[in-house]
């Protein structure tokens, strides 16, 4: 894992090598190991190395046989042992062992097209310094970010937003629709950030900029191929079970190259617990595992943790998390999620990132994905109750239905279940309706939005965030039974733009940790988008098949248990510390007037609300609260420039390639 930028200028003229070392210093955290530039008189390219593949001789950038072309690459390609092989056979040569090079051979042989033969998580910047072209492409799922932007006619692209903050005499602004995007969907969607003028390469695509020509092309090469009602697979179930298991396993097993150590990280849930346990099999050595408590009870799933370590027999580590120290790391998390954020939860996987690092290790395996492809949140059984009770409105099932999937529902006052019924029935006829399974969610999470300054609601006039992302939908999609068509709501505006963004890379390359997902391996992401949903969600029972697969090799307490959402406190975090001045900082008034984006009077209103013992903020308020603050900190750190300077590189060596200049 790395951090990558460059620069591309409208014409030939000196070499812009120092922005790109200015820029790479900036990602720093991404990879400290190393720091390397290329640049021509058109083209500068920069590297951060986090040094997990072939120590010795992976520096980057690397280049073809004849340095016509250049990579710089953040991520791991996990088949590249085979890839290289193929292309041996085809004549390549390679002065290196990293899966880097072995990219950029694939693209010589392959053209654009290489990508659909990379098995991996990536974002990737190929020069061509003969055709004056470069090569941007992105990995299926987004689990890797890429940015980039045009600023006097040069294209720049980066890892991190931040690094165009070296940028001479660029200025960042809102985009308020990327804001409306946030209150919605939890996060802007690509190609929209929260600055108008940077865009997100969006998850399986690739962009061609020609520089000689002035022109872009972007291709999307990969979006989740998910199976209709009459196109699903419908072998045997034991078939299927059977493929699926070595098909993870073998997922999990290409995941452990690296030349550190590699350990998991461990929740105690099903995902994480069935990817221990996987490459507990491979492994020589006592695996190390990392998990993160919490104070409240009511988030803490410790003692599922520590019955997992004890079963596989693990060497484990656990952090403890805090209310005060959610609130005292969100100004840090925010300056790496780099948008607003609905929700805390990001604040503690930074923690357990730092936890990683401390004992020395780069790599961990996750159970991320696992929701998404598998069927196991409660938003698609939501999804399945309303459609029953749409279809028989006078059942007495409904609300027994309802209490399986919060079971806190039962012990509500009359009043109380009253109420959580008028929530239910929004737009319970509306079955036909592309985004019914999301539509109690991204409703009242939109009211978020009320909290805008008048300035910035005016500007969103006529603008529907909602609609603009279903007029995208893939063809065919009315036909694909009603699972499917949730599954790829909650892939496309959930999983990339925040899971794995502000939860996943984000967190981890805080620290310089990497994340790597076997249920985000193509092969069993394109598997479960062809799984009858009953293989997913059977009755009410969420991943079906994952328990069928690998419940004999868990403890039955780990398969039987309740599906426990991960969250953190947010209100409770934000008022743990009477004496902490991070609202005042954010949510007083002058704060609040300085930048202009929110509501001053319906911000004061929500912070007492949030702050009052016993009082009446609910979920939507506590959610209100955090993207308030995250977003002054965000105009704090990229608006106002009350960020850090970019840390130099230390004692890390700097390598400069190109004319003249080749280490």
């Amino acid at each position: 894992m790395c951090g990558i930028c460059g620069i591309v200028a409208p014409e030939r003229g000196a070499p812009q090598r120092e922005l790109a070392a200015r820029m790479a210093f900036r990602l720093a955290h991404r990879g400290p190991d190393e720091f390397g530039t290329y640049a021509d008189e058109r083209a500068a390219l920069g590297h951060a190395r986090l040094s997990i593949i072939d120590l010795a001789t992976g520096t980057q950038p690397i280049h073809n046989e004849d340095r016509s072309r250049w990579i710089v690459y953040n991520g791991e390609v996990f088949n590249f042992v085979e890839l290289r092989e193929e292309l041996l056979a085809r004549g390549h040569s390679f002065y290196t062992h990293s899966d880097t090079e072995v990219i950029l051979h694939a693209y010589e042989q392959y053209g654009p097209d290489c990508v659909h033969r990379l098995n991996g998580q990536f974002g990737l910047a190929i020069w061509d310094r003969r055709r004056e072209e470069l090569f941007l492409a992105r990995d299926r799922a987004g689990i890797r970010p890429l940015f980039w932007l045009m600023h006097r006619g040069a294209l720049l692209f980066a890892s991190e937003m931040k690094a165009f903050l070296e940028v001479p005499e660029l200025s960042l602004s809102l985009d308020p629709q990327a804001l409306a995007q946030t209150v919605t969907f939890w996060s802007p969607l690509p190609p929209r950030t929260p600055f108008k003028e940077v865009r997100e390469l969006e998850p399986g695509t690739h962009l061609l900029y020609s520089a000689a020509r002035g022109t872009i092309a972007k291709k999307t090469f990969w979006r989740m191929p998910f199976a209709d009602k009459d196109g699903v697979d419908r072998r045997p179930l034991g078939e299927i079970r059977e493929e699926f298991h070595s098909l993870l396993v073998d997922a999990s097993r290409i995941r452990l190259r690296a030349d550190v150590p590699v350990g998991a990280y461990l929740s105690g849930g099903l995902d994480s617990s069935t990817i221990t346990a996987i490459i507990k099999r491979f492994s020589d050595t006592p695996l190390k595992t990392f998990s993160v408590s919490f104070e409240e009870a009511s988030f803490d799933e410790s003692g599922f943790q520590r019955a997992m370590v004890a079963h596989l027999g693990t060497d484990h580590h656990e952090t403890f998390c805090t209310n005060k120290g959610i609130a005292e790391s969100f100004p840090r998390v925010v300056w790496f999620a780099e948008k607003p954020l609905l929700r805390t939860a990001p604040a503690p996987f930074m923690v357990l990132s730092r936890l990683v690092r401390e004992h020395g290790y780069k790599v961990v395996l996750t159970g991320e994905g696992a929701d998404e492809m598998l069927g196991g949140y409660d938003i698609y059984k939501e999804a399945a109750i309303r459609a029953f009770w749409a279809r028989n409105p006078r059942s007495r099932l409904r609300a027994q239905l309802f209490a399986r999937i919060y079971p806190w529902l039962s012990a509500q006052s009359t009043g109380g279940r009253a109420a959580w019924k008028m929530v239910f029935v929004q737009g319970l006829e509306q079955t036909t309706l592309p985004w019914y399974s999301h539509y109690i969610r991204w409703r009242n999470t939109a009211r978020i939005g009320e909290f805008l300054s008048a300035d910035m609601r005016a500007a969103l006039q006529g603008y529907d965030p909602i609609e603009e992302y279903v007029a995208g939908l893939p063809a065919g999609f009315h036909d694909w039974p009603l699972l499917h068509k949730a599954q790829l709501l909650e892939i496309e505006t959930f999983l990339s733009p925040y899971l794995l963004s502000s939860q996943g890379d984000r967190m981890g390359m805080a620290n310089s940790i990497e994340g790597r997902f076997p249920f985000l391996d193509y092969r069993v992401m394109e598997m479960s988008a062809r799984l009858r949903p009953e293989l997913k969600l059977y009755g009410l029972t969420e991943k079906y098949l994952l328990k069928q697969a690998f419940g004999d090799e868990l403890p039955e307490a780990i398969v039987r248990r309740p599906k426990q959402p991960y969250r953190a406190p947010i209100g409770k975090s934000f008022f743990a510390d009477p004496q902490s001045a991070l609202l005042e900082r954010t949510l007083g008034a002058d704060a609040i007037a300085s930048f202009g984006v929110l509501d001053a009077a319906r911000v004061a209103r929500l912070t007492a609300r949030c702050g009052r013992k016993g009082g009446t903020a609910g979920e939507i308020d506590n959610m209100a609260l955090a993207f308030a603050v995250s977003l002054q900190l965000l105009c704090e750190q990229f608006l106002a420039g009350r960020c850090d300077p970019a840390p130099p590189p230390g004692a890390a060596p700097v390598r400069e390639f190109g004319p003249g200049a080749d280490a």
